[in-house]
This record gives structure tokens, C-alpha cells and sequence, in this order.
């Protein structure tokens, strides 16, 4: 449930009304409308579908569209401004809201990005919004994995320009040519044609390519790898590190619940022992 509701200060119609708009049978009925809205614009990139039932097309993508705009406006109805506390909803009126912009002269490409309503998935399952959060906490360690990474290039392009500008000018003719040539180099897409080609004119050019195709390829692209993986796992630990400081304090409020109850019946059988002392007292007196 969302910590809109908790707010105190709501109205009953306002928090019965985020309470239904945000259940479950309501949100599994926005994450079908989201599904067949995407099978909808995918087919819509299709001319011969949409020569053949075009209409039936825009009008179920129209619908979808009333239902999103429905399904937000009932939230901001139900939570006022606090509606935009939450990232996720700003992502789902904005993406929305895209939809919205009327068809005209500049806008063609605001209207495309309606497909953008797809990505409203994320916002609707927590493991896809897991994935996101990941991804967001790696950022710095992408970061600084990517200055690192941005060295080795930037090395290895003033060298290979060095190198092999004069003998191969079409890949490493001036520092730009050499990076781009490096970072396909990199990702190993048609590598060895650069590689081998410089082979032939440079024979010792595999031991400058090899040590560069280890580094950048292997090395640094897996250590961003590793950070992202770092993270996904540092978030999935979290609950369980939450449950595991909880119970400290459960085991702690319980020994104290024992002792409080010893102590009560411990002063009960004082007070027990007390009378018993007194009505043996009194006979001896009399």
C-alpha cells in the first residue's frame, strides 16, 4: 500500500478511494491494459495491418489512453499533491501526459514517444522497480568505472594514432578516427578486420591490441558488470538485514516481558509468605 494513505490528514472518501484505486485487482487490470497497449503500438508500426484494421487499432489505443488518464486522475483526486512525492507516479503523468500532445507541425516526435506508455510496467512491479533502484544506487561505482575505462582509451587512442596514422589513416588517421576504431575494437564487433589489418602492415601491433582488448573489453566492462551485480545484491539483503537488527529487539522485549512477569510473581509469593508469618504471629500473642 502506498504511504499516501497513511497521511492522517485525509479525507474518508480520499483514502477509500486511493485504497481501491491502488489495489490489487485494479493495478493487475492497468498491468493488462499496459501489455495490450504495447501488442497495440507494435502493431500499429505495421502498414499492412494498419491498412487492413487501422481503425480498429487507434481505437483500442485510445482506450488505453482514457484508461491511464482515468487511473491518474482518480490518484491525484485521492492524494492531491502528494501524488507527485512519489518518482514513480511523476514518471507514469509525464509518460502519460506525452501521449496527450496534440498530432501538429514539430510534434510528430512527442507523438511517437507515446510508446514511451510501455515503460509504465516498471512502475507497476516491484521486481522491475527493484532492477531500476539497482541501477540507480550503481551510479557512482559506474561512474568511476567508466573515468577508468575513459583513461585506457583515451592512452590507447594517442597511441594507436602514434602507431598506424601513417600506415592505416582510414582507422587511425587523427584521435577521433582512433577512438571510434578502439571502441569498436572493444565491443568485438568486426575487430579482427582492424587487428589483423594492422598485423599485416605492423607485425608487432598484437602486443599493443591484445594487452587494450584485455583491459577495455574484459576487465573494465566486467567491473561495471560487478558493480551493478554489487548493488542488485546489496538491495536484495536489505529486508533481511532489517529483520535481522529487528530481532535483537524482539528477543530483548521478550527476556524483558520474563523478567517483569518472574518479578510479579516472585512479590506475590513475598506477600503470601508475609501473611502466613502474621497469622502464625497471632496465636503466639494471644
Amino acid at each position: 500500500m502506498s504511504a499516501h494513505l497513511s497521511s492522517p490528514h485525509h479525507a474518508p472518501w480520499r483514502r477509500r478511494l486511493g485504497e481501491w484505486v491502488e489495489s490489487t485487482p485494479i493495478q493487475r487490470f492497468v498491468i493488462a491494459v499496459i501489455l495490450i497497449n504495447a501488442v497495440v503500438l507494435g502493431l500499429e508500426t505495421s502498414p499492412r495491418l494498419m491498412d487492413a484494421a487501422g481503425g480498429v487499432l487507434i481505437g483500442i489505443d485510445t482506450i488505453c489512453l482514457a484508461i491511464f488518464v482515468v487511473e491518474i486522475g482518480l490518484k491525484l483526486a485521492a492524494f492531491g499533491w502528494r501524488f507527485f512525492r512519489d518518482p514513480w507516479n511523476v514518471f507514469d503523468f509525464v509518460v502519460v501526459g506525452v501521449a496527450l500532445v496534440p498530432a501538429g507541425a514539430g510534434l510528430e516526435v512527442l507523438r511517437t514517444l507515446r510508446v514511451l506508455r510501455v515503460l509504465r510496467l516498471i512502475s507497476q512491479l516491484p521486481q522491475l522497480r527493484k532492477v531500476v533502484a539497482a541501477l540507480l544506487s550503481a551510479i557512482p561505482g559506474i561512474l568511476s568505472t567508466g573515468a577508468l575505462l575513459g583513461l585506457i582509451f583515451y592512452v590507447a587512442a594517442v597511441m594507436a594514432t602514434t602507431f598506424f596514422r601513417e600506415t592505416m589513416p582510414e582507422f587511425f588517421g587523427n584521435f577521433g578516427a582512433s577512438l571510434f576504431s578502439l571502441f569498436q575494437i572493444a565491443t568485438l564487433s568486426s575487430w579482427e578486420t582492424i587487428v589483423r589489418s594492422a598485423m599485416d602492415e605492423h607485425s608487432w601491433s598484437w602486443a599493443f591490441f591484445i594487452p587494450f582488448i584485455i583491459l577495455a573489453a574484459f576487465t573494465a566492462l566486467n567491473l561495471i558488470i560487478a558493480v551493478i551485480v554489487d548493488a542488485m545484491n546489496t538491495l536484495h539483503d536489505m529486508p533481511s538485514a532489517v529483520t535481522s537488527s529487528a530481532e535483537p529487539e524482539t528477543e530483548q522485549e521478550t527476556d524483558q516481558e520474563t523478567v517483569h512477569q518472574e518479578v510479579k510473581a516472585l512479590r506475590a509469593e513475598i506477600a503470601e509468605l508475609k501473611e502466613i508469618i502474621q497469622s502464625a504471629k497471632g496465636p503466639r500473642d494471644s
